[in-house]
């Protein structure tokens, strides 16, 4: 689980010295730790002296508490639950001075403190507790300034990488350095974008991304931190450290979450630069497809400044959007699927995004039906939104490719009508259909459908398309009035007298072949309705 994101700073003391380390300063020397020694590792950040019997309502959490037991003086007995109740608001220890107004501590506080390892200190008569305040406020504070002047040299040093030009692997290096751990980058699925340190301890950190190790640590010092990466209220990843001798302390994790703000504005660089260089592959690859890229040899060279092979022989691959769902999300995720899967097949192919639809231009030797369903594959893990697919013939160069893609994005156009959202479909396999999308007067086509089909060529009466089913039924089994009964659930006779209400619609066409084949073509033609 990752930690949450941290709060800016606002002044407040947010790192302390152990109760341990406490112990250690000059005028605790000869102070004496009596129970909760599991609690020596509980940080410390400010003090407090207890002046009144309802301290709780002032005390802090990582508190340490002095006190000379004379607020208790007259209740001996609420020592018993006071260990519980300051343990509770999260103080850090007791510290006690005995003799003058508590002579000793009931052996139940003692008890309560070792077993939720609270720390109860005994304080040494002499020492006043302003020397006690001043030398660990002291610490306290050197601690502090210690800890920020490490953050702040680590800011200017990521800082410097981001102005040199440096990317996500120059971020983790610099942390690796910094910190002496290991660290990667990840992005929002689990991919490491960059990694830094010893190869051993990047093997354990790759486990533990990968889910298979232990989650990021809590407390003061871990052996995993993990903090995202947030830019524009995008979550892009992650940072993530791995210290085999477990030592990334809360300090550390300061640090690592400086080093996610670098890495988002490196993320958010790359980003407009993709953008940028996104469009002008874009605009290049359909000036080519519309013939205005000029000559052959300018377009192949200048494909390969983008790593593109357009001088070899090619297929044009198009994929348009079925209609429904949001079309600007479901665009931006039909152009990363189809550049990862041409770069996966063709690392020499060309993919661009266009506004409405994606076009690919790969080896005519590549299997154009495998990279189609490659990306259909990964379009279809966010549903709903389809697209179908239209294949090109092959094309022998960068001069037929205008012809080249006029073939895919008919292929595509007519294959969602024939066969629906999501089709495949190659050019040479449209049949008539391929005939019928060369002609460019769609005028024409629909005017030899009125004239053939007259009144069924429209749906202004239900029962035309009732009868428009019938007669390609008909004419798709060659006039077998048995079989297209069979196929249309009807009895005999009631197809009978539907031959000859439709002969007397549209002419003879049991007795005329060729007004059979005009039929056939205007059904095909009204088919395609839209294309």
């Amino acid at each position: 689980m990752e930690p949450p994101v941290r709060l800016a700073s606002t002044g407040t003391i947010i790192h302390g010295v152990s109760v341990g380390e406490v112990l250690g300063v000059s005028t605790l020397a000869e102070a004496r730790l009596i129970a909760g020694e599991s609690g020596l590792g509980r940080i410390v950040q400010r003090l407090n002296v207890m002046e009144v019997p309802d301290i709780l309502a002032w005390v802090k959490p990582h508190e340490l508490l002095l006190t000379t037991g004379y607020p208790l003086r007259n209740t001996p007995q609420s020592l018993g639950r006071l260990v519980a109740d300051l343990d509770e608001r999260g103080l850090a220890a007791l510290a006690i001075k005995l003799g003058r107004y508590v002579d000793e501590l009931p052996g139940e506080m003692a008890e309560q403190a070792d077993r939720l390892g609270f720390p109860l200190i005994l304080l040494p008569n002499d020492v006043g507790f302003d020397d006690i305040l001043n030398q660990v406020l002291t610490d306290i504070l050197n601690r502090q300034a210690a800890v920020l002047a490490r953050a702040e040299e680590a800011h200017r040093a990521l800082v410097q990488v981001v102005l040199a030009g440096g990317g996500l692997r120059e971020v983790t290096a610099e942390v690796a350095h910094l910190l002496d751990v290991s660290v990667a980058a990840v992005d929002g699925t689990g991919r490491v974008l960059a990694s830094a340190g010893p190869a051993e301890h990047l093997a354990a950190l790759r486990t533990s991304i990968a889910g298979e190790g232990p989650p990021a640590g809590t407390g003061r010092s871990r052996a995993y931190a993990s903090v995202p990466v947030l830019a524009g209220g995008h979550h892009h990843g992650r940072i993530v450290a791995h210290s085999p001798s477990g030592e990334i302390r809360d300090s550390d994790v300061g640090i690592l979450e400086r080093a996610a703000t670098v890495a988002a504005l490196v993320v958010t660089r790359q980003e407009a630069v993709n953008a940028v260089e996104s469009k002008y592959r874009a605009d290049f690859l359909r000036d080519v497809l519309t013939g205005r890229a000029g000559a052959a040899e300018r377009v192949t060279t200048r494909a390969r400044a983008f790593g593109w092979d357009l001088a070899r022989p090619v297929t044009v691959l198009v994929a348009e959007l079925d209609p429904e769902g949001d079309e600007r999300s479901a665009q931006d995720r039909l152009v990363a699927c189809w550049t990862a899967a041409v770069r996966r097949h063709d690392q020499r192919g060309a993919v661009a995004g266009f506004s409405h639809e994606v076009v690919a231009v790969v080896d005519a030797a590549l299997d154009a039906t495998r990279v189609a369903k490659d990306a259909a594959s990964a379009f279809a893990e966010v549903p709903p939104a389809t697209f179908s697919t239209g294949t090109s013939r092959p094309s022998p160069g960068a001069e037929t490719l205008p012809e080249a893609y006029s073939q895919a994005l008919k292929a595509a156009r007519v294959g969602r009508q024939l066969h629906g959202p999501g089709a495949v479909a190659h050019f040479d396999q449209l049949g008539v259909y391929r005939l019928l999308s060369l002609v460019n007067d769609t005028e024409e086509l629909h005017a030899f459908v009125r004239e053939t089909l007259g009144p069924l060529a429209s749906d202004d009466d239900a029962e035309n398309a009732d009868l428009r089913r019938t007669l390609q039924a008909l004419l798709e089994t060659n006039l077998n009035v048995a079989e297209t009964a069979r196929r249309l659930h009807f009895h005999y006779n009631t197809l009978r007298y539907r031959i000859g209400k439709l002969e007397r619609l549209l002419g003879n066409f049991t007795d005329d072949p060729h007004l059979r084949l005009n039929l056939t073509l205007a059904l095909h033609v009204l088919r395609m309705r839209g294309i």
